[in-house]
């Protein structure tokens, strides 16, 4: 019989002789974009995070690496001004005790606004998470201000390891007559933790004498406590400040209470103090 002319067909893939002719292709656009915002990072300078070298920055948004000691600690986005974003880490850092602004430094990318709603900083996070942890990502470091029903809670890592410094001057006061309300507002806005509190109609007469500009915030502290009704007391937890009309209740994180003008030293819960100094410091320290 003659073949001419006949078209001879190639096996079909996937049929029953074991060959295949289609799967799946998995394209990983994500990893693509992590693995080049972190190449890009890696290929740039670090700066020390100073004000003048955040001041040479453009007000857009974008995504950062923080660095300590020359080790990579956290990554972050600014949504709308890294300029912003950093102070508001370097005034954070500022407060606090076992860590110096010396120490650290910053590199960052901008990224246009579009491309911000691919959560670039995810995209980082994924890709060093491959390669090993990030200290200070996931614990606490980026944290606002927990709320009232955190407050008897444990802290997070990065306030045990790097409690808040009291030793800070309050910035922003004026020696001379004020009242309390007037007072907590000032020592709210002026020290680089949060300082959280309760309110009472009596705060807005009671008048308070502010002997001078450069008071510590244990000073002021003192200086309210003894002040604010007996009911009330302020409490220094690892990573903020309150105070509120529960006297004497306790804080399983605090490590100074301030009662009728007085500084009473706690040391906080054994397992959240493993390794880290937190014990409250002289004044002048």
């Amino acid at each position: 019989m003659s073949t001419e002319g006949v078209v001879r067909m190639a096996p079909v893939m996937g049929s029953d002789d074991g060959t295949q002719y289609h799967k799946d292709f998995t394209l990983s656009i994500t990893k693509a974009l992590g693995d080049q915002l972190a190449a890009a990072l890696e290929g740039l300078d670090r700066a020390p995070l100073a004000e003048e070298n955040i001041a040479r920055l453009k007000e857009k948004p974008g995504v950062y690496q923080l660095y300590l000691n020359g080790e990579f600690v956290y990554v972050g986005k600014a949504d709308k001004s890294l300029p912003t974003r950093l102070r508001n880490h370097l005034r954070k850092i500022s407060g606090r005790r076992n860590i110096s602004l010396a120490e650290m430094a910053f590199s960052c990318l901008y990224v246009a606004e579009d491309f911000s709603a691919l959560a670039p900083e995810q995209l980082l996070i994924s890709h060093h998470k491959g390669q090993g942890d990030i200290p200070w990502n996931n614990n606490g470091f980026g944290n606002k201000d927990p709320g009232r029903q955190r407050d008897h809670t444990i802290p997070n890592r990065f306030d045990v390891k790097f409690p808040i410094d009291l030793a800070r001057p309050v910035e922003g006061l004026s020696p001379g007559e004020t009242t309390l309300h007037e007072l907590l507002e000032t020592t709210k806005t002026g020290l680089p933790y949060n300082f959280r509190y309760g309110t009472s109609g009596e705060f807005k007469t009671r008048s308070v004498h502010v002997p001078t500009a450069d008071m510590t915030a244990d000073q002021v502290f003192q200086l309210v406590s003894a002040e604010i009704p007996a009911k009330w007391q302020i409490t220094a937890l690892m990573g903020y400040v309150i105070m509120y009309d529960d006297s004497p209740n306790m804080y399983g994180s605090a490590w100074r209470y301030y009662r009728d003008g007085q500084p009473i030293s706690a040391r906080p819960e054994a397992e959240l103090t493993e390794g880290v100094e937190t014990g409250p410091p002289t004044q002048g320290d």
